[in-house]
């Protein structure tokens, strides 16, 4: 297609917005050729109205992180997320680090009785203007837009959560007044937990209001506590009070049992996303758990939800067992989920970024054994290695942050100290955070800081062990949890992720997960024992169809490159992000699928399109159908997807493309 950029209405912000630097990595970052596509495909494409184009893979690859549209279906919202320079050269200029472009998208169903007639890509959608986020702050992947109508505010409210990205980075929710989206109002801001210092950064942020009782809430997922699901009541949008702070863990354990599968090793519970809405009278809380599935909350009385019920993962992987015939453990990973328009389903995905699984086994010693462990998906793949793996001893080097003052020894101080031959490997092991580690008070860095603090002092590859609130205070020993790049840098080392028991166990040191951390930790510079890591093809993250009466998986869905292993590198990221249910067909769902473009797939019951009209005798027949979607012959790299009716009565869908811009859709 003929990329243009849009044209931009000319405001201070569109010139602060046009003038930044690259970004920091919203999920992973790349340096690869991308999938190209042939544009729209199948039986059910996804034909191309427009674009607005605010960055370029070439010069500022992403940049670009999620997408909501107001309740008109006339104004897009387009969070961009920080640069690597976001903590320096941004602040000391006093131009903003990140925030949200406003976009007109009013023309998309004007016109358009004739979809045949008009030329594809026939729009330029303008910025209308653009909301700058505080200091080292920054949204991502939890914006919303809504109607409130309260005491103290009526009209369109944004919602934004705010990550950190430097020293004077905030956390908590944001909100505006956008019902003039050329002139949006601040209402509130960095609004949140603030147990245990300043307000918590949030991932994501969900909004609601109960007509009945008038009062408006927001969820919000706690980066920083094990209590990680935050709710807000914001029926006073310029002054929100906590009412709950809960750790579902422990919260929902009377009810439900544990929500994890240690037995299985899905064992990193915690909060990641979630939806409310109301079904049959009742407030539900849909909560993407990570490890621990997908949760139901009755949330009539958000200050005191009441737990409903809770998914498993199917033993073996299903999707990885039926597209590439290996038998594995599943991974977990629940990451976002909707329920389809007549509430009879609901549909979840998990996001992967590693095709390789870790097989992780400490070699010599008393603890000698296979545990639990990760790859990360933006280091040096392990399988790359020339003998399929790596083998070494390890050497604990504490959190490993820019902030960290501890003098960690070099690999070359090491080799000499302890007579290492250079043929033998030594491997740093890290640890997450910190959080609640009084002896480190300084804000937790990202993983991706950690590989670079390892690779810079020579080591040949590192381990990444998980904190005392990520084990649960002892409850989860052997969670692990590989998270995204968060900073530029080129990885030149492999990398896992392992549990804080294998920590512990590395180096002879007796167990501890008090979350004040007043147990023992290994010493700095202390040197472990000898590990292995391997790695097995597993294929990318994927998509799960769930009866929301009984709350039984019924199918699962991955395009076909995710289980290709000759894909596995070069070619982009074939993992699902998220889903988008179709707004009047209650069969249809929309999926944005980083490198693999955006999908169209299907609930189909006994080979027929469901219709909750003629419903199905029995849901078990029920699968996921890819129809057709959208791929650009230059590629895409889609993180966020919504759907929405026109005034015409068509389905619109917008995609946020990370190195690109929005990309506006309709469904023919």
């Amino acid at each position: 297609m003929r990329r243009r950029r849009a044209t931009l209405v000319l405001t201070a912000f569109t010139f602060i917005a046009a003038a930044l630097a690259p970004a920091a990595a919203s999920a992973q970052m790349h340096d690869e050729e991308f999938l190209p596509g042939e544009g729209a495909f199948g039986t059910k494409p996804l034909n191309l109205l427009g674009t607005t184009q605010v960055t370029s893979r070439d010069t500022k690859p992403d940049l670009v992180a999620d997408v909501a549209v107001d309740p008109d279906g006339e104004v897009a919202y387009l969070a961009k997320w920080a640069e690597p320079t976001c903590a320096t050269s941004n602040s000391e200029a006093g131009l903003p680090d990140a925030g949200v472009w406003v976009i007109d998208i009013s023309q998309a169903d004007q016109g358009l009785e004739e979809f045949e007639t008009l030329e594809a890509d026939a729009f330029d959608f303008p910025v209308i203007t653009f909301i700058p986020h505080s200091q080292d702050s920054r949204p991502g992947e939890g914006m919303q837009v809504l109607d409130i109508d309260t005491k103290w505010f009526s009209g369109e409210m944004l919602v934004m959560n705010n990550e950190q990205c430097g020293k004077n980075g905030k956390g908590g929710v944001s909100l505006y007044d956008v019902t003039d989206p050329a002139k949006p109002r601040k209402l509130s801001e960095h609004f949140g937990d603030r147990n245990p210092g300043d307000v918590n950064e949030i991932h994501s942020a969900f909004a609601w209001q109960d007509p009945v009782t008038g009062r408006a809430y927001v969820v919000m997922t706690d980066n920083v506590e094990a209590t990680d699901v935050d709710i807000l009541d914001i029926t006073n949008p310029h002054r929100p009070r906590l009412v709950a702070d809960l750790n579902l863990n422990e919260y929902c354990e009377p009810a439900l049992g544990r929500i994890d599968q240690p037995e299985i090793g899905v064992t990193e519970s915690s909060l990641h996303d979630m939806i409310v809405k109301q079904i049959n009278g009742e407030w539900i809380m849909l909560l993407s758990y990570w490890d621990g599935g997908f949760v139901r909350l009755n949330v009539n009385d958000p200050a005191n939800p009441v737990c409903l019920d809770d998914t498993d993962y199917n033993n073996p992987d299903p999707e990885l067992l039926e597209s590439a015939n290996i038998t594995l453990p599943p991974e977990g990973n629940a990451h976002q989920a909707e329920y389809t328009i007549d509430n009879r389903f609901f549909i979840g995905t998990d996001e992967d970024f590693s095709p390789y699984r870790a097989i992780f086994t400490i070699d010599t010693g008393g603890n000698a054994g296979e545990y639990p462990a990760g790859e990360f998906g933006w280091t040096v793949p392990i399988v790359t290695d020339p003998d399929k793996q790596i083998s070494g001893i390890t050497v604990f080097g504490g959190y490993g942050c820019p902030q960290s003052t501890e003098t960690v020894p070099t690999a070359d101080q090491i080799r000499q100290q302890e007579g290492i031959p250079a043929t033998t490997d030594l491997i740093l092991v890290l640890e997450r955070g910190p959080v609640g580690d009084p002896d480190a008070n300084y804000e937790a860095c990202f993983f991706s800081e950690k590989v670079e603090f390892a690779q810079n002092l020579g080591y040949d590859a590192a381990i990444v062990a998980n904190h005392h609130t990520g084990a649960q205070g002892g409850d989860a020993p052997d969670a692990q949890f590989c998270g995204s790049q968060g900073h530029v840098f080129t990885p030149t080392i492999s990398a896992v992720c392992v549990g804080h028991r294998a920590m512990h166990l590395l180096f002879g040191v007796a167990e501890d997960y008090s979350l004040d951390y007043s147990g023992p930790e290994p010493e700095i510079g202390a040197i472990g024992e000898t590990v292995t890591m391997k790695a097995a093809f597993d294929g990318w993250g994927y998509v799960h169809l769930f009866d929301a009466v009984t709350g039984l998986e019924l199918d699962t869905y991955a395009i076909d490159e995710a289980h290709e292993e000759e894909m596995a590198f070069g070619h982009g990221d074939f993992t699902v992000h998220e889903v988008a249910t179709d707004p009047q067909d209650e069969s249809l769902v929309y999926i944005s699928y980083y490198s693999g473009g955006m999908r169209v797939v299907q609930i189909q019951c006994g080979g027929l399109p469901y219709d909750s009209a003629n419903p199905p005798a029995t849901t078990s027949t029920c699968e996921l159908v890819e129809l057709g979607g959208y791929l650009d012959p230059n590629g895409n790299d889609f993180w966020g997807v919504e759907a929405f009716i026109g005034d015409d009565g068509r389905t619109y869908v917008l995609g946020s493309d990370m190195d690109y811009g929005l990309w506006v859709f309709v469904d023919p």
